[in-house]
């Protein structure tokens, strides 16, 4: 089953902004999590305006079951060509599951510096979790079955692909 994006990269742009606006979060750096994540948060970023240039992570050193399942092998370089040291980071991944990418990645930020905060934006939150990792903004919320797992496919256009693993 494919799904269209656009209505929850709108829903989770709509929720960020007025994130920012209330906490408020003074020029973000935003990140966006190889391969999926760095999509949606370039379709953020061109949404929210934000000054600061949109920065990436390859997480794959940074996983913990590096040695279960082996090195990706499309590893990519990071871009962070600034220092995260009192900054405020958006965070942006495109479907959040157990919670271990997320914990990568903010293992992996922190090698940059010490940030003021890490705001989570995810396109998809499927619950689940292994840790205890919660989302700030959300674009849409799946349960599906056992067996199935859902991906997003580009580059642009995106797409939602619910697949049965089974």
């Amino acid at each position: 089953m494919i799904h269209d994006p656009t209505e929850p990269l709108a829903k989770l742009a709509a929720n960020l902004a007025t994130l920012i606006e209330q906490r408020p979060l003074a020029d973000p750096v935003m990140v966006g999590i190889h391969t999926g994540g760095l999509w949606v948060a370039e379709s953020l970023h061109h949404r929210l305006r934000l000054a600061e240039p949109l920065a990436s992570l390859d997480i794959s050193f940074y996983r913990d079951d590096f040695t279960r399942v082996g090195l990706n092998p499309q590893v990519r370089p990071s871009n962070l060509n600034v220092s995260l040291s009192d900054r405020n980071v958006i965070l942006v991944d495109d479907v959040l599951y157990t919670g271990r990418t997320i914990r990568a990645a903010m293992n992996e930020l922190f090698d940059y510096g010490r940030p003021a905060c890490i705001v989570l934006a995810v396109l998809v939150d499927r619950g689940e979790r292994e840790l205890p990792i919660a989302p700030d903004a959300i674009g849409m919320t799946a349960r599906l079955t056992p067996g199935q797992h859902i991906k997003l496919t580009g580059p642009p256009p995106l797409a939602l692909t619910v697949l049965d693993t089974k």
